[in-house]
């Protein structure tokens, strides 16, 4: 198992980032969270057409870039560091449940349409769905069977995190069309949901670090800037190293997800280790962020208020940190 980007990873996390970091600073996600949308339909597109991000883990028979879901793990931890809103996170899952359990025919219908750019979501139980009001694509798991939904009635959900896209689903008038076998949907669903939501939270976990290391170096107290105390200097480290960590941890799940000749068993185990890991590291990071800049990190016009509600937000999304170290337990 590789622990590194090789030269395409990384040039692809250089090009989103250097986009990202062009159109996505906090004005920007700011005003797409509060947009009728929800997201920035121009940065959107701009991913899917110029970098292909949406088309990513989708075979090239299908119109897609024939990578796989770790190239597409790249771009969240990208998204997760400036906390954009973005249909990425649905998208992939509804991509991957397609692959997984849809049928030839469907597969060759729907996932050109999601390559191309068209947002999909997938809804598993009851609750709130990512991105259902949305989305052009929209699939469900009801019973045994993956069904394509046509004619539901959505509503906007409100949610702490206003950069996270949720809606209610009304299916009793909608029209409902088997797709698929929903057990085979459903297990791979919720694994690249896990491991998606790892990529987030690491990026956001990153971006929580250097915030809170910019202030300290900038902050002065007793004539020297608060980041020079011996304290605060083993908060930083500890929580550089728990970054780090979280990294490798979502990196191994992702390429155990994207290599089929990974054993089923041990890539459960890595995803599961890696939500656990990633959403706990996000948390703590967001929580030193806030803290450590003080009264002016619980205001609306500070970054950090975003942070840490991103990181709450990636805990019920990813799961709780306790429910995966469960799941792996002996």
């Amino acid at each position: 198992m590789r622990f590194e980007l090789s030269e395409e990873q990384a040039e692809l996390a250089a090009t989103v980032r250097g986009l990202l970091d062009k159109r996505a600073d906090s004005a920007a996600v700011r005003a797409a969270s509060v947009s009728d949308r929800g997201y920035d339909e121009a940065l959107w597109t701009t991913l899917c057409e110029q970098i292909g991000v949406a088309a990513l883990a989708v075979p090239e028979e299908y119109d897609g870039v024939g990578a796989t879901f770790f190239e597409t793990a790249v771009v969240l931890e990208e998204l997760g560091r400036t906390v954009a809103p973005s249909p990425l996170l649905a998208t992939t899952i509804a991509t991957e449940a397609l692959l997984a359990g849809g049928t030839p025919e469907a597969r060759q219908r729907l996932l050109p349409r999601l390559a191309a750019g068209e947002i999909g979501t997938l809804a598993l139980d009851e609750g709130p769905v990512l991105d259902g009001d949305r989305a052009a694509v929209m699939l469900a798991v009801r019973g045994d069977d993956l069904v394509e939904v046509v004619g539901a009635r959505a509503t906007w959900a409100e949610s702490m995190d206003q950069s996270i896209r949720l809606a209610h689903l009304e299916l009793s008038d909608a029209e409902l069309t088997v797709v698929g076998d929903g057990a085979a949907a459903r297990a791979r669903a919720e694994l690249i949901g896990a491991a998606a939501g790892a990529a987030l939270a690491v990026g956001l976990a990153d971006r929580a670090l250097q915030m809170t290391v910019g202030y300290l170096q900038e902050r002065v107290q007793f004539g020297r800037p608060i980041g020079s105390f011996q304290a605060l200097k083993h908060r930083m480290a500890d929580l550089l190293a728990r970054v780090e960590l979280a990294r490798s941890a979502s990196w191994a799940a992702s390429y155990a997800l994207a290599d089929t000749a990974t054993d089923p068993d041990e890539a459960v185990f890595l995803t599961h280790t890696a939500a656990a890991y990633a959403v706990e590291t996000a948390t703590l990071a967001a929580s030193e962020c806030v803290q450590l800049h003080g009264g002016i990190a619980i205001t609306w016009e500070h970054d950090a208020h975003l942070v840490f509600k991103r990181a709450h937000a990636l805990g019920q999304l990813a799961g709780a940190p306790h429910r995966h170290r469960a799941a792996v337990e002996l």
